[in-house]
């Protein structure tokens, strides 16, 4: 491997170098990474020559040998061909010889841009779907299975069902796949910050919305029985799968590393859905119906859309806009209090804000408490007495203790110590996580141990 060694990618495609960047004496960059643009096969008075167009990401500093802008070589070409093909200017962009292209780099790497785009199958388009996520430390970032630790199963999961193509001339057993893992620094100098290392496990599973426990990854083998994990922005795979249900788990090498990431899924015919938390509850089909399709689709996407990530009063203006219907005869509406504990219990990455990830997890939990809070208030009076109050937490399928319920009913009941739909969602987020926070920092199951600060970041936690 040469010391100037430099990398190409096609098409337009390019990075910045993350190595070093001495500039050689022909005006080439060592260790850079140059986009082909262009090549072209032109007649001199010797004979005709092949040219190829590269450009520099930076958008200067350019070739300075045969065929760059300020080379005799052009006097060589025809009057018509040299005005159509040489810019003298200083814009990162030159022609070099096709000899000397091969002299001088090393490797040429060819970005598909759809897997289509070499397909034996002519006319016949690929889907593709992408998801978008993000691994948080404490909470979705397990790291590698292969990494002896047993967080694996926390990393984000992704539901695939890959269908047969009905005219696919290939026999309906063996469908294209090619799955992507794109990692997404959200620095400012995002090109200039270091790779993790990255990659993912394909599992087959039977028809299921549900996370995979952490027992699953002990007794099954995944797909990819050697997953390669790099330290590169990309990591591409191609299988050839049956049709079947299966499950994506994208994770960094090691575990407590973060970073968002992009999961992009190609193949003829496939859906790809991201799979639940793994709480136990499930939503009846009356309220999924009425509050996770329509709304979800119409106002929240469009909403993050517009702000990737919203604050405490944003947060109050989505849920007091929602048109909570068949409330009985209540009232639902939340205070910018509660919305700043709601936010401090599940920003988890501690930015001040929400992801649209980070309020998936809340819409989700926001329907489970709906749905137990309606079912228990007997009276349909908008609150939950003491009774009732231990019916719902018990409903939701935690074990609390009577005092533990009596406190939590002072702490965010009214004088008669009854708990509105809003106060039970402040309360039963709080048990949810720090329930979470426990089981992640005991070592035996029994107690944890935690230094000052630690206790200190618990008990101001919302």
């Amino acid at each position: 491997m040469s010391r100037d060694r430099r990398n190409v990618y096609f098409p337009s495609v390019s990075f910045s170098c993350i190595q070093t960047t001495k500039v050689l004496k022909n005006g080439l960059v060592a260790g850079h990474a140059y986009t082909v643009t262009g090549i072209r096969k032109v007649t001199c008075q010797y004979g005709p020559e092949s040219l190829v167009r590269l450009r520099n990401p930076w958008g200067k500093i350019e070739w300075k040998g045969d065929w760059s802008d300020s080379s005799y070589k052009w006097e060589l070409l025809s009057p018509k061909e040299k005005i159509l093909l040489r810019k003298k200017k200083e814009d990162g962009e030159f022609w070099m010889s096709l000899r000397d292209f091969k002299i001088h780099f090393v490797d040429l790497v060819i970005c598909k841009l759809t897997p289509d785009l070499m397909s034996q199958e002519d006319g016949k388009k690929w889907m593709y779907s992408l998801k978008s996520g993000r691994w948080v430390k404490g909470s979705t970032a397990g790291g590698s299975l292969g990494f002896c630790n047993g967080n694996f199963w926390m990393n984000p999961q992704y539901w695939l069902n890959v269908l047969p193509a009905e005219d696919s001339r290939k026999s309906p057993s063996s469908c294209s796949v090619v799955i992507s893992l794109m990692q997404k620094h959200s620095s400012k100098h995002r090109n200039q910050a270091p790779h993790l290392f990255i990659g993912f496990l394909l599992y087959k599973y039977q028809e299921s919305n549900r996370k995979l426990p952490p027992g699953f990854f002990t007794r099954h083998r995944p797909v990819n029985k050697h997953p390669v994990f790099l330290d590169e922005r990309e990591v591409t795979c191609d299988f050839h799968l049956e049709p079947c249900v299966y499950v994506i788990v994208p994770s960094t090498l090691e575990p407590q590393q973060e970073s968002e990431f992009i999961l992009r899924v190609f193949s003829r015919k496939h859906i790809l859905r991201e799979m639940g938390g793994n709480t136990s509850f499930t939503l009846s089909k009356e309220i999924v119906d009425r509050y996770e399709g329509k709304i979800w689709e119409d106002f929240f996407t469009k909403h993050f859309e517009r702000n990737p990530e919203i604050n405490a009063v944003q947060l109050q203006r989505i849920l007091n806009n929602i048109s909570w219907r068949n409330l009985q005869s209540f009232r639902l509406s939340f205070s910018l209090d509660s919305c700043q504990g709601i936010l401090a219990l599940l920003d988890l990455n501690a930015t001040g804000t929400l992801s649209i990830q980070e309020f998936r997890v809340l819409w989700k939990r926001l329907l489970f408490y709906l749905e137990v809070f309606q079912k228990r208030d007997t009276n349909t009076s908008g609150k939950l007495d003491l009774v009732e109050l231990h019916a719902a937490v018990q409903e939701t399928g935690i074990s609390l203790s009577n005092e533990v319920c009596n406190l939590m009913a002072i702490r965010y009941g009214d004088p008669d110590l009854q708990i509105s739909f809003e106060s039970f969602v402040c309360f039963m987020l709080r048990v949810e996580i720090m329930g979470e926070a426990f089981r992640n920092l005991t070592q035996d199951g029994k107690g944890i141990y935690l230094r000052e600060s630690e206790w200190m970041m618990m008990t101001l936690y919302s």
